[in-house]
């Protein structure tokens, strides 16, 4: 392919996911990782991985994307926002900003398989799309794909809309133009590190998720350790601290996604609301919401292990 094809077709591409409602668009070059696998591996017998048994599979696949895809020769990272234009009451229970509007998983998916359609009728590639979907190493190509660089609290953080970012990929089988990589722009700060309630940030880009706040609420399927009483606060679902601290998150984009979007329902429901909740009210509320991860089961035992720290306070 010529350098006009490559530059056409790359330009294609990043016009196409934009008008689809991508927040931003990058390329990157595939390549095996050997040494991103051989950290990865050390993580995992650190046991850092928690009881998240899925992340020990196809860990070749993960850091070799030729294996997961043997025709790929561009892989495209998509952004899509996700910072809301409004906060929770202070006082009331917090549901990790992620997780109040639909499922993320079926929103890229609807718009990525549009774009898969635009891209194969305009240039006759063949890909594939990924969100979650498969062990990629998303903020790795994001950030290969000169779109942010991965923080210190281990997300992605971008110039333009801070950390609070959904991420997918597609695999092409043609080569495109690359973007030059994102360098890392932490320098000295620690603020997420410091910030972390359970100390889980054990040091800069070291996440040990068996004290991570989002895990213990979310992936746990066993009850709530005691040492949380004396860390969380009125987190029922996910934590977004160590973002929230972020010096990047401090001029946010509120997204413009209406799927996004909390339901009038929910927004309405007080902390007693909440405490009383039944399951016929969980799945109208939460059916279409990552909370539906966790099951009605999980998430009440989150909030009645918050009640009960409150009322311990109390008397």
């Amino acid at each position: 392919m010529d350098f006009y094809s490559k530059n056409k077709i790359t330009t294609t591409i990043k016009t196409e996911a934009l008008a689809l409602g991508f927040s931003a668009c990058g390329i990157s070059k595939p390549a095996s990782l050997k040494e991103q696998e051989l950290y990865f591996r050390k993580w995992i017998e650190n046991g850092y991985h928690a009881d998240m048994a899925y992340m020990c599979k196809h860990i070749e696949k993960r850091y070799n994307p030729f294996l997961l895809e043997p025709s790929v020769k561009s892989i495209v990272s998509l952004l899509l926002n996700y910072y809301p234009e409004k906060a929770q009451p202070e006082n009331s229970y917090n549901i990790a900003k992620y997780a109040r509007g639909n499922d993320y998983h079926d929103v890229i998916k609807e718009k990525s398989v549009k774009l898969l359609a635009i891209i194969k009728e305009k240039t006759g590639a063949n890909c594939r799309f990924f969100v979650d979907t498969a062990p990629v190493l998303e903020r790795f190509w994001a950030q290969q794909s000169g779109l942010g660089w991965i923080g210190k609290n281990t997300t992605l953080i971008t110039k333009e809309f801070g950390s609070y970012v959904f991420i997918s990929e597609l695999f092409l089988d043609v080569e495109l133009e690359y973007d030059l990589p994102e360098t890392n722009q932490c320098g000295s700060c620690r603020k997420c590190i410091d910030a972390c309630p359970t100390g889980a940030l054990e040091a800069p880009f070291l996440l040990n998720s068996n004290k991570c706040v989002s895990y213990l609420t979310i992936e746990n399927k066993k009850d709530l350790p005691q040492f949380l009483k004396d860390k969380i606060k009125n987190q029922i679902f996910g934590c977004d601290i160590c973002q929230d601290v972020c010096p990047m998150n401090k001029c946010n984009k509120s997204h413009s996604e209406e799927l996004f979007f909390p339901s009038e329902e929910f927004l309405k429901c007080s902390n007693e609301d909440f405490q009383n909740l039944t399951e016929e009210q969980f799945k109208k509320l939460f059916g279409k919401t990552p909370v539906n991860r966790a099951k009605y089961t999980g998430f009440m035992r989150n909030i009645r292990f918050v009640s009960n720290k409150e009322n311990e306070k109390k008397n």
